[in-house]
């Protein structure tokens, strides 16, 4: 049997990154950055040494996007395994195909994420011996070499994973329903600002809902499926977090929340709270 990705090989590893996140992505001046940056274009903060110049300091300088950016371990992948240690500014195309393969790599990664998790869930169990072929798949596309990589189609990957995720889901979150006996599916929903506070959120289905600023003070997320959410702004003081499905650090480093918030054993209290 092929080697199974544990959560260590996806966690970003910096120090072994050629700062692919600070110069592959396209940002533009707002309040997530305070700079317009082209893609595939290195950021005037970025020093030789493929460090950031103001990594301290980017909040308060205007750059809050790049402190909720995640890479779930693509960048170390793509520099030290694809490439071999060879960084971009070394590359004789100036890093063109490295560039190719990191939105790849960093899509693929992902999937990876959520696919252990999934695996993990004891509820999964009638799906289990899916989610490892493609959960082995998946880790098999990561090994391919650069020209291969860059030809991936991620969404037709997506495709095939993706009902897999939600067959997780559902069977975790199956003991879930509301008042009305219906499971509570808000996937999707425009809940921007939306007032939530204090709300039996459990086991509800808030896959690719857009929580942008919503007030989900002292809110029961237990078990609550939130892959794809969109928690910028959102305030999850005193929420209860245990348990819910496919929560990841990026998320939680786009909310607020406190010393109160209840997190999985997983995931870190982001310093700015």
């Amino acid at each position: 049997m092929s080697h199974i990705t544990t959560g260590l090989d996806l966690a970003a590893d910096c120090g072994n990154c050629f700062a692919l996140c600070c110069t592959v992505p396209a940002f533009s001046a707002s309040s997530d950055f305070a700079i317009d940056k082209p893609a595939r274009t290195p950021c005037p903060n970025l020093r030789a040494d493929f460090r950031c110049g103001i990594h301290t300091e980017l909040r308060p300088r205007g750059f809050r996007g790049c402190t909720v950016y995640d890479c779930f371990g693509a960048g170390q992948k793509v520099s030290q395994v694809t490439f071999g240690g060879v960084d971009w500014r070394r590359a004789p195309d100036g890093g063109q195909r490295m560039f190719d393969v990191f939105p790849v790599m960093r899509d693929l990664h992902e999937l990876l994420y959520y696919l252990t998790e999934a695996r993990a869930l004891p509820a999964a169990r009638p799906v289990r011996g899916e989610l490892t072929r493609a959960l082995e798949e998946t880790e098999r596309l990561t090994a391919l070499d650069a020209e291969a990589l860059a030809a991936v189609d991620v969404m037709a990957v997506r495709q095939e994973v993706n009902p897999l995720l939600l067959r997780a889901s559902e069977l975790a979150r199956a003991g879930f329903c509301g008042k009305n006996g219906k499971k509570k599916d808000r996937r999707g929903a425009d809940l921007v600002g939306a007032k939530l506070k204090g709300a039996d959120l459990r086991g509800a289905s808030l896959r690719g809902a857009c929580l942008i600023g919503a007030d989900l003070r002292g809110a029961d997320l237990r078990l609550a499926d939130l892959i794809g959410a969109d928690l910028r702004g959102a305030d999850l003081r005193g929420a209860d977090l245990t348990g819910s499905l496919f929560l990841v650090q990026s998320q939680l480093d786009a909310a607020k929340g406190d010393a109160a918030t209840v997190l999985p054993p997983s995931l870190n209290r982001p310093a700015h709270w």
